[in-house]
């Protein structure tokens, strides 16, 4: 018997919740992408019933390889929770397989209900993080599988804020990712599709086509800069952007 939407994300959630990975929900029964993403917005409804508040977007696919990898032609999208907001230390045992890239981050300063409102809308742009977290056995999946399971959105970090009129042209900052002082990735936030920005405006336009606005103090995570890479235990990474700074986590 095919399962309801909210079977579905009560089996993702548990999942997340016991840090036990699960067969991918296609090994099972069919899913298409508009079913993937009301199983997104439940497994998240469920977060924020349990006192979790929207705090963002993160975009996934931004690179033209993964998008001709996956077999798509446009951008996916998840949510990100005040609960993902990483600290100075990040707790990794409650991660399924946990792994980290370097990303571009942008705070929106006003509500934007307009896709052609959202540049003028950001008040900052930021170096960051991501931590990802497929909570699909062997970190296998398909489309709608990755859609479902809030495009393995578990974590971010972000460096300090700076004025996006200051900041100038993003398109091909040089990035560098450390672990414990090793350089285990560097790129340029040109293979962000290509420039950033293009990534915060299909934010916009996602956001838009789903009925959400981007609200004042939301941040839109534009996409990775590089491969992620996996997140060990008792670790120091760093990563910086030429220009923005650094942002850092230590994991345990």
């Amino acid at each position: 018997m095919r399962r309801s939407v909210g079977a579905l994300a009560a089996a993702l959630d548990a999942a997340a919740r016991d840090a036990r990975a699960i067969p991918k929900l296609t090994a099972s029964e069919p899913l298409d992408v508009g079913t993937a993403y009301r199983v997104q917005r439940d497994v998240i409804g469920r977060r924020c019933a349990r006192g979790e508040r929207l705090a963002g977007v993160k975009m996934g696919f931004t690179s033209r390889a993964k998008m001709i990898q996956m077999g798509v032609d446009d951008v996916i999208w998840g949510l990100l929770t005040d609960a993902m907001l990483a600290g100075p230390v990040l707790e990794v045992s409650g991660l399924v397989h946990p792994r980290i890239e370097p990303e571009i981050a942008f705070l929106i300063g006003r509500e934007v209900r307009s896709p052609a409102d959202v540049d003028a809308a950001v008040a900052g742009v930021a170096v960051g993080f991501e931590v990802l977290d497929s909570r699909y056995e062997g970190f296998e999946f398909t489309l709608p599988d990755v859609i479902a399971d809030n495009a393995s959105a578990a974590g971010f970090g972000l460096g300090g804020w700076h004025d996006p009129r200051a900041a100038g042209d993003l398109s091909n900052l040089g990035m560098i990712m450390e672990i414990d002082g090793r350089v285990v990735q560097t790129g340029s936030s040109a293979a962000i599709l290509g420039d950033p920005v293009r990534s915060l405006r299909a934010a916009a336009r996602l956001a838009h086509d789903a009925g959400i606005a981007l609200e004042p103090g939301w941040v839109v995570l534009a996409g990775a800069a590089t491969a992620a890479v996996p997140l060990p235990k008792d670790a120091h990474v760093r990563v910086t952007a030429a220009g923005l700074g650094a942002a850092e986590v230590t994991t345990r």
